[in-house]
């Protein structure tokens, strides 16, 4: 294992990752509709905050401003001629921040989805997509990322593409998908499905989990079906931060830090081994989540009716399986 990010699994029992990007930027200024990676050029001062936040407040690794750095969600707003330069710009940035830290951390090139719908039902090719990812990863390698963080997928061809581009980059890869929609992502994964086919994949991530989704008491019952399959690989966590809420012209997310410290326990405790927060995570969170993984043993697996007592009723009834039944919940085995 030669990657950073392989070396510091090796002899971590946990990894803290990073909270929110949108939430942050909007706070910096960032105005809805806006690119948020052209800030890359335009305010590298705030990105720098943005992963200075993280680092600050405990992180092991972050994200790069590139979430959305794609040619096809950049020419919404004219700029995929500038794809390679602002996902490199945004590594850059955060390799210097993540050098000058004074310990290892990691920093992960931030790859979203294309924001269109593949073959047959729209009019994305997997060619394509795969030229798409490839040009994306080509970037953020330039500018030093240690590892390409794929996040927020709910198709398994945009999945399956996302590898093949990042393969083509010779770059070492984690991947999350949302599971948004009653269990499932928007596009029918369950969780169980999502394990078969990353095992299945010629250049299969580091580490795969769920990102974003509804609620963090969803995530971890997706995560507990990720368990359930058996899979050695490592298990992301990156739950929202509560329940977002629509007060004063704004989106606010619910979630208190005691409420993340608690989240980020149950998910060590339910299998995952990179833990960190997504929409509405903001840096106050992720020293609450680092205090508590630093302080709490480790417990057996949870149930799901000690994961809602802490954090709150599922959004939906059903786990995505179809038989809203539990997912088979076995104490953790002491490595």
């Amino acid at each position: 294992m030669t990657d950073a990010l392989s070396r510091m699994m090796a002899t971590r029992d946990w990894i803290l990752l990073d909270g929110a990007t949108g939430t942050n930027l909007f706070n910096m200024g960032l105005q809805s509709g806006d690119a948020p990676e052209i800030w890359n050029e335009e305010h590298p001062d705030r990105i720098r905050a943005l992963y200075k936040g993280a680092v600050d407040a405990g992180s092991d690794l972050f994200l790069t401003n590139s979430f959305g750095a794609n040619a096809s969600r950049l020419k919404l707003h004219d700029a995929q001629g500038r794809t390679r330069a602002l996902n490199r710009i945004a590594a850059e940035i955060g390799r210097d921040v993540a050098d000058k830290s004074g310990r290892t951390v990691i920093v992960a090139g931030s790859v979203g989805p294309t924001g269109d719908i593949f073959e047959p039902m729209g009019t994305m090719t997997h060619a394509l997509a795969v030229e798409i990812f490839h040009e994306q990863a080509e970037g953020l390698k330039e500018g030093g990322a240690d590892v390409l963080w794929l996040e927020t997928i709910s198709a398994p061809e945009e999945y399956r593409a996302a590898a093949e581009g990042f393969a083509r980059a010779g770059m070492p890869w984690c991947g999350t998908m949302s599971f948004d929609t009653a269990g499932r992502t928007m596009m029918g994964v369950t969780s169980a499905a999502m394990v078969e086919m990353v095992e299945a994949l010629p250049n299969p991530p580091l580490a795969f989990g769920a990102n974003c989704g509804t609620g963090a008491s969803d995530l971890l019952r997706t995560i507990l079906g990720f368990a359930a399959q058996g899979s050695e690989r490592a298990v992301i966590a990156k739950g929202n931060a509560g329940i977002p809420k629509y007060h004063d012209g704004h989106i606010h997310y619910d979630g208190t830090p005691p409420l993340m410290a608690d989240y980020a326990v149950l998910a060590r405790d339910s299998g995952a081994k990179l833990i960190g927060g997504c929409c509405g995570t903001m840096p106050e969170h992720l020293v609450a989540m680092r205090a508590a993984l630093e302080t709490r043993p480790v417990g057996p697996r949870p149930t799901l009716d000690q994961i809602t007592d802490a954090l709150g009723p599922f959004t939906s009834a059903s786990d995505g399986t179809g038989d809203d039944t539990a997912p088979k919940r076995e104490r953790r085995r002491k490595s």
